[in-house]
């Protein structure tokens, strides 16, 4: 994973993924930027996906800690 990516907040990499998206899909990206952006993708994905586990985790507890509030699953 790449560590400028870790940095970005989950908002900014999700509109990195957006705007990478949008360049795979134009006819004007040669082959070697595509797999480059590629592969900037699938980490910017895992960085996403681990910052939603986190937050999911976070909100558990959260929720754990006050009995008074009930954990409802959400996917």
């Amino acid at each position: 994973m790449n560590k400028k990516n870790e940095k970005l907040n989950f908002e900014d990499s999700l509109k990195r993924l957006e705007k990478i998206a949008e360049l795979l899909e134009s006819e004007e990206t040669s082959l070697e930027e595509s797999i480059m952006l590629f592969e900037e993708g699938i980490a910017l994905k895992e960085v996403c996906e681990a910052k939603l586990k986190n937050a999911k985790l976070k909100i558990e507890k959260i929720i754990k800690s006050n009995k008074s509030l009930s954990i409802e699953k959400f996917e």
